[in-house]
């Protein structure tokens, strides 16, 4: 499995190891093959190396690339038990371990006599967690909402387990020591953790006898109306055009109504163009602001 370290003038190797000042650590030809007891061992020996090498020097990278390389088990390992989480992709999973890994090789230090184990997992563990908290939701809610909804999923467990059935919000506030609004706010956040895909087919029929059809959901959701908007529009002004007097409701009735020019309108009023246009402007000033106060 591990040779002796070369000569210290040997150069790098073209997959990156430097193989060069090296002496006195073994030459590993496939460290993440290393089983972990060996690699517990080993790591000790890389760790004493490692402090006393320069960070420049390709006798530095060999050697924490190689200590990389030994514990990945413990990423797998600690990957392993969020596997069916999230989106289930475990290698999006280990390659945030990895990053936890660096960096406690980079932060340990073997002359405090800590085990490498019981430091690494720690980080390895953070970086997972983190990962899945920044991006396991569909819709991004508050971050105090995301950790009060991993209590109040472990609360409903507990909660059912002992009452046999599912627990009220009340239930559920009083044992998280939290309000019955905060318990209703974490409820309606949770909707945001997945998103469900427009196109999916659709189940029909009651829990357990469900029927999949060929339809999605995309294809029987309604499209917007645009005659509602319309609808809102006039209900908000009528109460506006009832608080005109006659002759403004009349001069709007024949200008949007009835589509007549300004000419037309005052001719028939017995006003001139200019005086319509006034009072048109006057009158539609008003509606206006109104509508504004409305909204």
């Amino acid at each position: 499995m591990f040779l002796q370290a070369p000569d210290v003038d040997e150069v790098a190797e073209p997959g990156g190891r430097a193989r060069g000042d090296s002496v006195g650590l073994p030459w590993i030809e496939e460290a993440d093959q290393v089983a972990p007891r060996d690699a517990r061992e080993l790591s000790k020996l890389f760790f004493e190396e490692l402090k006393a090498l320069d960070e420049d020097s390709p006798a530095y990278l060999y050697t924490r690339n190689t200590l990389i390389e030994m514990n990945l088990s413990l990423v797998h390992y600690v990957a392993g038990r969020y596997r069916n989480r999230g989106n289930g992709q475990l290698e999006d999973i280990v390659q945030v371990g990895i990053v936890g890994l660096i960096k406690a090789i980079d932060r340990f230090d073997v002359d405090r006599g800590f085990e490498f184990v019981s430091f690494a997992v720690p980080y390895i563990l953070g970086e997972i967690k983190r990962y899945f908290r920044d991006t396991s939701w569909a819709v991004h809610v508050p971050r105090r909402l995301q950790e009060l909804r991993l209590q109040l999923v472990k609360s409903q467990e507990r909660l059912s387990s002992t009452l046999g059935r599912e627990p009220t919000v009340t239930e559920l506030a009083s044992d998280l020591s939290v309000t019955e609004d905060q318990v209703l706010e974490v409820i309606v956040a949770a909707n945001g953790y997945a998103a469900g895909s427009l196109d999916s087919p659709r189940s029909e029929g009651e829990e357990g006898g469900a029927q999949t059809t060929g339809r999605s959901l995309s294809d029987v959701m309604g499209e917007e109306d645009p005659a509602i908007e319309v609808f809102e529009d006039l209900h908000a002004l009528a109460p506006l055009l009832a608080g005109l007097d006659e002759r403004e409701r009349r001069i709007i009735e024949m200008r949007f109504g009835q589509e007549m020019t300004q000419a037309q309108i005052g001719a028939a009023l017995g006003l001139s163009q200019m005086h319509v246009s006034r009072l048109l402007a006057a009158t539609l000033a008003v509606l206006r602001t109104g509508l504004l106060t409305y909204d």
